[in-house]
């Protein structure tokens, strides 16, 4: 009988993240981050210096007080010198793809080892050679729904036939999926020079180089999708899609001061008697559209709490409440309704007994938690992926939209009447709550110890540890 004692076990894997520009992006990557910190991985983060908003910097500093034990890199983007847009979120996702390059000697001398890249789709291409120098795999991280995501993953086979894209047509058809409607293509889709478009058609083309997808996503959520992607049938050379959603909301724990007015105002209130109205960290309404929801909020007769929002980037945020909604519409609803200015602990909120309702931009991160929650969604698209997200969230149970309001950035003004009657028909609709309430009980399901999420995810991370 041998006395050999077996090998030990292989280290946990180290793994780097690299997010793009936004909340919309940064959120998804610090929650993969404290899942995989809590799973004893080495995790380093990579952050572009400097951030386009101020919510960027504050969620970055405080995700690293409260995980000590990541690494954390930044490094220097170098900006377009003709730029050719003045959205600056587009911008900086060019120059966080213009700049990876710069990061191979950090990665190279990491220790322990990089066993793997898990980087933001909008840099897959150049990603790819950083990941085939330090002879590591790269998966991407998709920050939308696998329905927009075959969009984006067949957008070069579209613009290579500009038809596909006229405006006598009433649906885009992409392989394996049911076809969306026109009115839903993001407009710069339709233009092959926007830089939108060809960053995410330069990134789609080199989908075929990651190791794997990871989306923010569960299979309950979007059955027919997942399985079409997975089988080959939207593109045949796409990496496995791997759906390790909802993702879990380490912010939930944030200090109370900050938070403390609005959440102890929601203490006070019925259960499921509020609204909870938001559109997300990069969305701007115009004031005439400003007042309009105001008027819609009060016709409604519901209890609401209102995060408002007037500029694309908060730091240029400077207009106070008194000045947008007039001091009559505060103290009419005083009783009855709180507006938040700037940042809102949205997991928080979403979570609280007292909301009954989300209305929401069906910004992905959003969704997810609003599955997350079961809490039922009034769905009102503003730009980029959310109308098409907005059709998997009404598919889905978790929500209504109503697609006469179009696109809200740039598109018509929606009245205060039909805003209100669209508020009341959310609050009131047991069918609708029962099916939201449906959605969360298979998100629990799907991130639960054994669930179909948790088990894609702890695949990946066993895989890399045998690797190492």
């Amino acid at each position: 009988m041998s006395n050999t004692a077996a090998p030990p076990p292989p280290p946990p894997p180290h793994i780097a993240l690299l997010p793009s520009a936004g909340m919309g992006h940064l959120t998804p990557f610090l929650r993969v981050a404290a899942m995989l910190s809590s799973r004893n991985c080495t995790v380093s983060l990579i952050t572009a210096c400097p951030s386009v908003s101020a919510a960027e910097s504050a969620h970055i500093s405080f995700f690293l007080s409260q995980h000590p034990k990541v690494n954390h890199i930044e490094f220097q983007v170098i900006s377009s010198p003709n730029p050719t847009t003045d959205d600056p979120f587009f911008l900086q996702f060019e120059a966080t793809t213009r700049s990876v390059h710069l990061l191979y000697p950090s990665l190279a001398a990491s220790s322990p080892p990089v066993s793997a890249i898990f980087s933001d789709f909008a840099v897959a291409s150049s990603i790819a050679s950083v990941a085939a120098d330090l002879g590591v795999p790269n998966y991407s991280i998709f920050t939308t729904s696998c329905r927009f995501s075959c969009l984006m993953a067949y957008l070069p086979t579209l613009l290579s036939n500009p038809s596909c894209f006229a405006s006598d047509l009433k649906e885009v058809n992409v392989p394996g999926i049911t076809p969306l409607p026109i009115g839903s293509i993001p407009p710069p889709f339709k233009n092959p020079y926007h830089l939108f478009t060809s960053i995410i058609a330069t990134n789609s083309r080199a989908l075929s180089k990651s190791k794997g997808i990871l989306m923010n996503t569960f299979e309950d959520f979007e059955p027919e999708t997942l399985a079409a992607i997975n089988s080959g049938m939207v593109l045949e050379n796409l990496p496995p899609i791997l759906p390790i959603g909802p993702l879990d909301t380490f912010e939930a724990k944030k200090e109370q001061d900050e938070d403390g007015d609005y959440l102890s105002w929601l203490d006070r209130q019925p259960a499921e008697s509020v609204v909870y109205v938001s559109f997300g960290s990069r969305t701007a309404m115009s004031n005439e559209q400003i007042k309009e929801l105001s008027d819609g909020l009060e016709r409604s007769g519901y209890r609401f709490l209102w995060v408002l929002k007037t500029s694309k980037v908060d730091k240029e945020d400077k207009e106070d409440l008194k000045s947008l909604l007039g001091e009559p519409f505060l103290d009419r609803t005083k009783s009855r309704g709180v507006v938040v200015k700037g940042w809102g602990s949205q997991q928080d909120i979403l979570e609280h007994a007292a909301i009954g309702g989300f209305v929401n931009h069906c910004g992905w991160n959003s969704v997810m938690e609003a599955a997350q929650k079961g809490v039922p969604v009034l769905a009102w698209p503003q730009h980029g992926d959310q109308s098409v997200n907005a059709e998997v969230v009404e598919k889905a149970g978790l929500g209504i939209w109503e697609r006469s309001w179009g696109w809200g950035v740039g598109g018509v003004v929606v009245g205060g009447e039909e805003i209100g009657r669209k508020i009341v028909e959310l609050m009131e609709d047991k069918k609708l709550r029962g099916l939201a309430r449906k959605v969360g009980e298979d998100a629990k399901e799907a991130t639960a110890t054994g669930g179909k999420s948790q088990k894609v995810f702890n695949e990946v991370l066993e895989y890399l540890t045998q690797k190492n």
